[in-house]
C-alpha cells in the first residue's frame, strides 16, 4: 500500500501500483488498523526508516502502534539498493553526462578576474540546461550544502567540518561549503566537484582546473593521483572486498611517494574512506572504508574519490563515478582525468588548453 498525505491525484499518476493499493490518508492510527488488521498482528514489531524519521513522527507512529515496537529497517532497504537495475544505470549514465556538460561550461568560462561564484554559476547553469534536478538528496538531518563543492587557491584547503571532503569555503557561515566570492588568479587551481540528479539518481565527479599555466610540478602530481585511481579501478572486480580495495589503494598511493599526502586533510587528520555508493543519494552505501565488509556485486555504481593534500603543497582531487560489472569496472564519468590547464578560453571557443 501507498498512503498519500497529500496529492493522492499525483501518486496514483506516477506510481507503479494499482489503484487500490493507493489511499489517501496521512493519519497513523487508521493507516496502522488498515496494514496490520486483527488480533493475528497483536505484538508484532513494525518496520520503518528511523533515520529518516523526526520525533513527533516516531511519536505519532508509536502512539498508533499501541505498544508494537517499531524498527529500524534502512540498513535492510540501503543493502537492497546497492545493486541498481538498468534503468537505475540508465539514469546514472545520463547524470554522468550532464555533469559534463557543467565541466564544458567550466572550461568555456575559467580565466584570472572571475570569481568562483561566477564560475559556479556558469557550471551549475551548463548542468541545468541540460536536465539537472537542481538538487541533490543526502541522508544526513544535520548539514546543508551548497550546490557543490567549488574551491581555488587557499580555499581548496577548506573543509566543512563535517563531510570527511573537500569542500571549499562558502559565502558566509550559515552554508561553510561551495564558491565563495574570492578572484581566481593567474595559475591558481580551481577544484570543480559540483554532483547532478536526473530522474532521481546522482552521479559524482571532481576535477581539478588550472587558470592559465598549472604550477610547476602539478600536473606531475596529479598524474601520480589518476595512477592510484588507476589502480583502484583495475582491483575493481566483482567479489572483490571492499577493505582490500581500500588498503591496495593506500598501498600503492605510499608505493610511489605519496604517503604523507594521500586522502590528508590541512588538520593532521585522513580521510578513513576513498569513495562511497552513489544512487538515489549522492552519498550512500556501500562506504569504501578500511572497516567495510561488503563485497564489490555487478550493478553497483560508486563514487571514488580521491585526494591529495601537501603539508606546504598542492591540494588535487580526482572522482569518477564507476560501474561495477560481471568483468571489472567502467567509468561512467566523461570528463578528461587530468589536470586541465584552461588557457584563454575565449579566444579558443570553449575549447580545453593544451
Amino acid at each position: 500500500m501507498l498512503f498519500a498525505r497529500r496529492g493522492f491525484e499525483i501518486a496514483v499518476r506516477e506510481t507503479w501500483l494499482d489503484k487500490g493499493q493507493v489511499a489517501a490518508e496521512g493519519n497513523p492510527e487508521r493507516i496502522i488498523r488498515r496494514m496490520f488488521p486483527g488480533p493475528g498482528f497483536s505484538g508484532k514489531p513494525i518496520g520503518t526508516e528511523l533515520d529518516l524519521l523526526t520525533i513527533p513522527h516516531a511519536r505519532a507512529l508509536n502512539k498508533a502502534l499501541k505498544g508494537r515496537k517499531l524498527v529500524d529497517v534502512s540498513p535492510l532497504i540501503l543493502s537492497q539498493r546497492m545493486i541498481k537495475d538498468g534503468g537505475e544505470i540508465e539514469s546514472t549514465r545520463k547524470a554522468c553526462s550532464v555533469i559534463h556538460s557543467g565541466h564544458l561550461a567550466a572550461t568555456s568560462v575559467l580565466r584570472p578576474g572571475i570569481s568562483e561564484l561566477e564560475l559556479a554559476a556558469a557550471t551549475e547553469n551548463a548542468q541545468r540546461t541540460a536536465g539537472h534536478e537542481g538538487c541533490f538528496f543526502l541522508r544526513t538531518s544535520d548539514f546543508v550544502m551548497s550546490r557543490g563543492p567549488l574551491a581555488s587557491g587557499p580555499n581548496l584547503r577548506h573543509t566543512s567540518g563535517t563531510l570527511f571532503t573537500l569542500a571549499g569555503l562558502g559565502l558566509s557561515s550559515a552554508v561553510p561549503t561551495g564558491p565563495s566570492r574570492r578572484i581566481i588568479k593567474p595559475s591558481d587551481l580551481v577544484l570543480i566537484d559540483i554532483p547532478t540528479c536526473i530522474e532521481g539518481y546522482h552521479a559524482d565527479q571532481s576535477r581539478i582546473y588550472a587558470a592559465g599555466k598549472a604550477p610547476s610540478g602539478a600536473v606531475d602530481l596529479y598524474e601520480k593521483l589518476r595512477q592510484v585511481s588507476d589502480h583502484a579501478i583495475r582491483n575493481m572486480l566483482p567479489g572483490a572486498a571492499i577493505k582490500d580495495l581500500h588498503d591496495d589503494a593506500y598501498a600503492e598511493a605510499g608505493r610511489i611517494g605519496l604517503k604523507d599526502s594521500f586522502m590528508m586533510f590541512d588538520n593532521g587528520s585522513r580521510a578513513h574512506f576513498i569513495g562511497h555508493g552513489v544512487g538515489l543519494e549522492i552519498n550512500e552505501p556501500p562506504l569504501l572504508s578500511a572497516h567495510s565488509d561488503v563485497v564489490l556485486s555487478p550493478g553497483m555504481t560508486l563514487a571514488l574519490e580521491l585526494h591529495l593534500m601537501e603539508p606546504d603543497g598542492y591540494t588535487l582531487k580526482l572522482e569518477d563515478t564507476i560501474l561495477i560489472t560481471e568483468s571489472g569496472a567502467e567509468i561512467l564519468t566523461l570528463s578528461p582525468r587530468r589536470l586541465i590547464e584552461v588557457r584563454d578560453p575565449a579566444r579558443r571557443g570553449g575549447q580545453e588548453g593544451p
